[in-house]
């Protein structure tokens, strides 16, 4: 996959999410149904792309010991939040209703480990590992020093208030933007016929 398209597609992605979440709560609940589903489909999809996003991250930090930490430590928070979605898709599936869905998450959290695993903890690990390594990237020079307050915006801001998930993405294209023009473009391989071209020519 292209790191560029990841760049610029994960926040459009979790944008899609943030406005159809605000979408499916207009009657006053969310899910389940087709938005509740969708908007967590959107998201897993860009928590997918965060996984070539921090790699390639790790890439343009040097590959050294501290931006290997980040990125794996991202990854495992990718791995927590999706299964978090996973699970709220599922409990949507197996629910008549928005209180029926209540109780099924319970049952679900209820269950020793899980809920510092998907839920309270592990998630975390996500942006933690994220927001490491545009820091380390600012340290060295290659994005902006504003580039990390953008992302920390885009992190504090739900937390302040979960409908504000849209205005943080925003942030995160733009913070995202610079970083996927920053990349080079990836060689065309040479192909065995144009090889033998290129002897012959030599």
């Amino acid at each position: 996959m292209n790191p560029r398209f990841a760049f610029v597609a994960a926040p459009l992605l979790v944008l899609a999410y943030g406005v159809i979440r605000i979408l499916d709560g207009l009657d006053g609940s969310r899910g389940p149904g087709l938005a509740w589903t969708t908007g967590h489909l959107a998201f897993i999809a860009a928590l997918a792309l965060f996984v070539p996003i921090f790699w390639e991250m790790r890439r343009m930090a040097g590959r050294d010991a501290l931006s290997t930490v980040s990125a794996v430590m991202g990854s495992v928070g990718i791995l927590a939040a999706s299964a978090q979605f996973v699970i709220d898709i599922v409990v949507g599936f197996l629910s008549a209703d928005h209180a029926e869905m209540g109780v099924l998450f319970d049952r679900i959290q209820a269950v020793p480990g899980v809920s510092l695993a998907i839920y309270d903890g592990g998630p975390y690990l996500f942006y933690l590992g994220q927001l490491a390594l545009v820091v380390q990237l600012a340290v060295i020079g290659r994005v902006k020093a504003w580039t990390p307050v953008l992302v920390l915006l885009d992190l504090v801001l739900p937390i302040v208030d979960r409908d504000f998930i849209p205005l943080g993405a925003i942030f995160l294209l733009v913070s995202f933007v610079p970083l996927a023009r920053g990349i080079a473009p990836t060689a065309k391989p040479v192909t065995a016929h144009a090889a033998r071209r290129a002897a012959t020519h030599a």
